[in-house]
C-alpha cells in the first residue's frame, strides 16, 4: 500500500450559539485539487483550514477557507462532563436511559411508544430528527407508529439513539455531541463497508460509534451506562474494550478526531483500508452529520 494519499482529519466548530456550524480540516500533506468529495463537503458547511499555516492551494480551490480569528468556537469543550442535573433533568435522563434499554433489547413497539408518551420532549425530538431533510422522505412522519412503518426497526433504532444526544434539556453540549456521535457512527459504518463487511457488520460499527459516546452524554462511566442495556457481546466488546473489527474502527475514529496522523496509518493498514477510502469516508460522514444537525435545528424552528 505504497504511495498513499495524505490523511485528513476534521474537527467540529461551534457557532456563537454553541451549535455545529462549520468544520476545521487538517491535512497531513498536499491534497489533490480535483477532490470531489471535499468540494461537496464545502457546499454542505463552511470548511476552514487552521490559521497560521501555509494554505494549501488545492484545498482553497476545493472551497476551503482559512479560519478567521473570531466567530467560531473550537476545541472539545462539549466532551467535558455535564453540570449537576436538577430533578427534572434527572427524571429526563432516567427516561432516556430506559428508552435506550428498550431499543437495545429490541422491545415491542408498544413499549417504546408508551415510554415516549411519558416524555413529550423525547417524542418531539424523535419526530424532528426523522423528518430531517437528510432522511430523504417524501412525506412528514407524524407519529411513532408511522416512523416504525416507514423506517423499519433498524433505521428507527439509529434515530432513537441519535435522538438521545439532542434531547438533553438544559445541556448546551447536546447539539455538538449529536454531531460528534453522528459523524463518528457514520464514519465507522462507511469504513466497515470499505472493509467488505456485510450489512450486519456495518450496523454493528454504526451502533458502536453511537454507544461509545453515551458515557460523555450522561456524565457517567460508560460501563455503568451500558450495563442495563444488555448489548450484543460483540457490540459491548467493541465499545468497552476496542475488540473485534468494530473495536478497531472505533479506535480509528477516535484517532481521526484527535488528528493523530502518526498512529492512524498502522491501524488503517491492519484493516486494511486505503488512505483514499478513509479520506472519502471521513468527508462523507461529516457531510451527513452536518445535514442531520442542520435539518434537526431547522425543523425545531419550523
Amino acid at each position: 500500500m505504497d504511495d498513499q494519499a495524505p490523511l485528513l482529519a476534521i474537527a467540529l466548530l461551534a457557532d456563537r450559539n454553541k451549535r455545529p456550524g462549520a468544520l476545521l480540516l487538517r491535512a497531513a500533506g498536499a491534497v489533490p485539487a480535483d477532490d470531489a468529495a471535499l468540494a461537496a463537503l464545502a457546499r454542505t458547511a463552511p470548511v476552514f483550514l487552521p490559521a497560521g499555516g501555509d494554505p494549501v492551494d488545492a484545498l482553497l480551490q476545493a472551497g476551503c477557507r482559512v479560519l478567521p480569528a473570531e466567530g467560531w468556537l473550537a476545541g472539545d469543550w462539549y466532551m467535558a462532563p455535564p453540570g449537576k442535573p436538577n430533578q427534572r433533568q434527572l427524571a429526563s435522563r432516567a427516561l432516556a436511559l430506559q428508552l435506550a434499554q428498550l431499543v437495545a433489547a429490541d422491545a415491542d413497539n408498544h413499549e417504546i411508544e408508551a415510554l415516549l408518551r411519558r416524555d413529550p420532549a423525547l417524542s418531539y425530538h424523535l419526530l424532528r430528527l426523522v423528518n430531517s431533510l437528510g432522511m430523504g422522505l417524501s412525506k412528514k412522519i407524524t407519529s411513532f407508529a408511522q416512523a416504525i412503518l416507514i423506517l423499519g426497526r433498524n433505521q428507527l433504532r439509529r434515530w432513537l439513539n441519535l435522538m438521545l444526544f439532542s434531547s438533553r434539556e438544559g445541556d448546551e453540549r447536546g447539539p455538538m455531541l449529536m454531531a460528534r456521535a453522528a459523524s463518528r457512527a457514520r464514519l465507522m459504518e462507511l469504513l466497515a463497508r470499505e472493509c467488505g463487511m456485510d450489512k450486519t457488520g456495518q450496523e454493528l460499527a454504526f451502533m458502536a460509534g453511537m454507544f461509545s459516546l453515551l458515557g460523555v452524554l450522561f456524565g457517567m462511566p460508560l460501563e455503568e451506562v451500558l450495563a442495563p442495556l444488555r448489548l450484543d457481546p460483540a457490540l459491548s466488546a467493541a465499545v468497552l474494550r476496542h475488540e473485534g473489527d468494530a473495536g478497531s474502527l472505533l479506535r480509528i475514529a477516535e484517532l481521526a478526531e484527535a488528528a493523530d496522523f502518526a498512529a492512524l496509518p498502522a491501524l488503517l493498514s491492519a484493516m486494511p483500508l486505503r488512505h483514499e477510502d478513509f479520506n472519502a469516508s471521513l468527508l462523507q460522514a461529516h457531510a451527513w452529520a452536518m445535514d442531520v444537525v442542520r435539518d434537526e435545528a431547522g425543523a425545531g424552528h419550523g
